[in-house]
């Protein structure tokens, strides 16, 4: 009966201990102190794509000059369900298929493929001729639409708006609540669209530092994280509620072997 009770012991264990990941495969970054960040130097602009939404504002020491570059929405729905006069309140650019917007008075403008700072300089230049030569306008240029969506092994699945138009991987991860103790660090899944609409699958090791080098480190909008399962979540969710009818029968059957090893001693 000792025998059957150190067996059934013995079997807990190894179910136990096969069911727990390896802890080495658990750290970020675990090769940090070898890797050269030197391919990582430089600042990180995103660029325009098809789809985008921009808010684009010019200002200019005489206000009547730039009102007709600035199309305010003064139309809106109040509280009563009239349309009263919203001041302040810009209307959004969508870039078409092409990367080009409709800018007032100017016409067509190309921005797809353009950084921010890229965007504001040749909104500039076709605004001048318009203006005084003393005129010294601003443009700024902003990116409405910038969101990344994270889901799989992650506390806090979710899409998220960036409006800083920089995220990182990491950055990304941490505002889904990081991954779960079963989401694989090694085998990330990026799934990325282009400006041309072609989509591609790219890998990432949350292992590796080398990742800090990778042209997929800062994410581009509307790019997907997929973080995949490890074994142990996967035969979790493939066992389902079997899983608890199994530790309950090993437990009685636990419990009637003490048992009957006590009756026997006595």
């Amino acid at each position: 009966m000792k025998k059957l009770l150190c067996s059934i012991a013995f079997a807990i264990v190894c179910l136990v201990m096969g069911s727990c990941g390896s802890s080495k495969d658990i750290p970020y970054f675990q090769n940090a102190d070898s890797v050269s960040l030197a391919a990582s130097k430089g600042l990180y602009d995103a660029k325009i794509m098809p789809k985008d939404l921009l808010t684009i504002t010019v200002s200019t020491t005489d206000p009547k000059v730039s009102t007709p570059f600035n199309l305010s929405v003064s139309n809106t729905l109040n509280s009563t369900g009239m349309l009263s006069t919203s001041a302040g309140s810009l209307q959004t650019y969508l870039v078409d298929n092409d990367g080009y917007i409709n800018f007032p008075v100017v016409g067509q403008i190309k921005v797809g493929g353009a950084t921010k700072r890229q965007c504001e300089n040749m909104i500039r230049e076709k605004i001048l001729p318009y203006m005084s030569k003393t005129e010294n306008p601003i443009v700024t240029v902003k990116m409405a639409s910038f969101k990344v969506s994270v889901m799989g092994e992650v506390k806090n699945p979710g899409i998220f708006t960036v409006d800083q138009e920089k995220i990182s991987v990491l950055e990304a991860l941490a505002r889904a609540g990081d991954l779960t103790i079963y989401g694989m660090r090694n085998n990330l899944m990026l799934i990325r669209e282009d400006a041309t609409g072609e989509k591609s699958i790219h890998r990432l090791n949350l292992n590796d530092a080398n990742l800090i080098n990778s042209p997929y480190y800062y994410l581009q909008q509307n790019d997907v994280i997929i973080v995949t399962p490890n074994k142990v979540q996967a035969k979790n969710s493939a066992i389902g509620s079997s899983t608890t009818i199994w530790f309950s029968v090993v437990s009685i059957l636990t419990s009637v072997a003490s048992l009957m090893v006590n009756v026997l001693k006595d």
